[in-house]
């Protein structure tokens, strides 16, 4: 198994979505194992660590079924999809019928041909897990119905939309305590016994396949969360937590194994201390779309061991796709912001080409959609410039700005440094739709008594400033609305005359 990266760089694939797509374009039956190898070229050029084949695992008939009486869920195919036929529904990848590769998708055999070939390019792979609920149709619903969070004869008539009955036994659908249960799922409980066993049991076959899980909703079985969310139906709460038993088992006979989780309710730290190696950084996510510059700075003020084990983002398969929510000059800032700033990195296939429809799980096609080249040619930029060692193992530091008593404008920018060695990175992002100066300071002693080239890694603009000034005043930086500097900042061997140009 390959070492993980300390941020990793992760690329999230629709695989059923994607398969389509290539089959289509070659005119034939595309499946796991019949990826052509200038597929997977192509992902590899982009220096991802790894690929997180999204809904690989069995898709559930009887889910499909009730999805295609759903109203609501309906209403959201023919939106993202206005030819929708009914075919179209291949189930939600999160209604998992049995952790197997689905034979419409190559089987397991694709799956490790998948996995072969994205190691042959240092890629390593990555797979979901789904801990909080399963498919009215897994065996464990006949074989281990102790296994489950059931109900009786009145919680089925009383309140029919969250529970299930099937040979005489009455489930509860799974759910988020905040919304209305999923009536596709049935709720596993965190608290048995046998179902923790069966879980490591399951999971040592999936660890034999990849190289790390994504944990859907992994906040959900939490035992706090747990008890508060079902009561005395779940029993009694176990002395240990859930997922201390299930990754400690892993990682034990799996000690590189990943485990990333879908966190949210400020609930990543103690994620975090119970095993995972990332948590989602949604937090993030929502200041770069709707809040200040200066949410995101505190965002970024938090402790360094606990920014190393987030997982960055601006796109996924659950939220709306980038280019749809934020402006060109926006998805841009907040792209540089998520990509520089320490944790794990998450890209979502479709990001790159400025794709603007998100396609509910449960499709197994997609609208085509025109390429915005230019937003392409950005990401490869970007993908390019974050390749440099310092973003991989150089010291991470937030900067402080500062203005003058008219001009307050600073609080717009935020600005933070890698420093690897000799050299430094230097970033400044204004996430406001005002112009911007600002005087960074950079605590960087090697600045000191020397001249130093700053060339911007994605335009290419270079300006040579005095070290002196740097460290004692700051850098001065005027920046347009919602525009960024990202400077490789390398020490001149001579002494050169200094731009006279701000930097900007």
């Amino acid at each position: 198994m390959l070492t993980w990266p300390r941020y990793p760089k992760i690329y999230e694939i629709n695989t059923w979505v994607w398969l389509t797509d290539l089959s289509q374009k070659s005119a034939g039956s595309i499946n796991l194992g019949r990826v052509p190898s200038a597929e997977w070229d192509a992902i590899a050029k982009f220096g991802f660590d790894a690929v997180w084949l999204m809904g690989v695992w069995e898709r559930s008939p009887a889910g499909i079924a009730i999805a295609n009486h759903n109203d609501n869920l309906l209403e959201d195919f023919h939106r993202a999809l206005p030819d929708f036929e009914t075919k179209d529904n291949v189930g939600s990848p999160y209604c998992v019928r049995r952790y197997v590769v689905d034979r419409a998708l190559g089987g397991p055999e694709g799956l490790a041909v998948a996995r072969k070939e994205l190691a042959q390019r240092g890629l390593r792979l990555i797979l979901d897990f789904v801990p909080n609920h399963v498919a009215p149709d897994h065996p464990w619903v006949v074989d281990h119905p102790d296994y489950f969070i059931r109900g009786n004869a009145d919680d089925l008539k009383n309140d029919p939309a969250s529970f299930k009955q099937i040979q005489g036994t009455v489930f509860a659908c799974g759910r988020d305590p905040y919304f209305p249960a999923w009536p596709d799922v049935l709720q596993l409980n965190a608290f048995h016994r046998g179902l923790r066993q069966a879980v490591v049991d399951t999971l040592s076959t999936v660890a034999n396949q990849c190289d790390g899980i994504r944990c859907d909703m992994a906040m959900l079985f939490l035992n706090s969360i747990f008890a508060r969310t079902w009561g005395a139906r779940a029993g009694q709460p176990r002395a240990t937590e859930y997922w201390v038993d299930v990754i400690t088992a892993i990682k034990k006979a799996h000690p590189n194994f990943l485990f990333m989780a879908e966190a949210y309710w400020d609930l990543e730290w103690e994620l975090q201390q119970k095993g995972f190696d990332f948590c989602y950084d949604k937090k993030l996510y929502d200041r770069l779309l709707h809040d200040t510059a200066e949410s995101v700075r505190l965002h970024l003020c938090a402790d360094p061991a606990y920014q190393d084990k987030l997982l960055r983002f601006i796109e996924n398969h659950d939220e709306p796709r980038a280019a749809s929510v934020f402006s060109p000059a926006k998805e841009r800032v907040a792209a540089l912001t998520m990509a520089t700033v320490p944790g794990a990195k998450l890209f979502h296939e479709g990001q790159f080409e400025g794709r603007r429809i998100r396609i509910p799980v449960f499709l197994g096609r997609r609208p085509a959609e025109p390429i915005d080249t230019g937003l392409q040619a950005f990401y490869r930029k970007l993908l390019m410039a974050i390749e440099d060692p310092a973003f991989r193992d150089g010291e991470w530091r937030l900067n402080n700005r500062s203005g003058w008593p008219d001009n307050l404008s600073f609080q717009n920018l935020v600005s933070w440094s890698w420093i690897n060695g000799d050299d430094l990175f230097l970033i400044v992002v204004n996430l406001s739709d005002s112009s911007a100066q600002a005087r960074v300071q950079i605590l960087w002693p090697e600045l000191r008594g020397k001249s130093w080239r700053l060339t911007d890694a994605l335009s290419g603009a270079t300006y040579d400033r005095d070290g002196d000034e740097m460290l004692t005043s700051g850098l001065f930086v005027a920046l347009e609305p919602l525009n960024f500097n990202c400077f490789l900042c390398q020490r001149l061997e001579k002494a050169q005359p200094l731009a006279r140009a701000a930097a900007s």
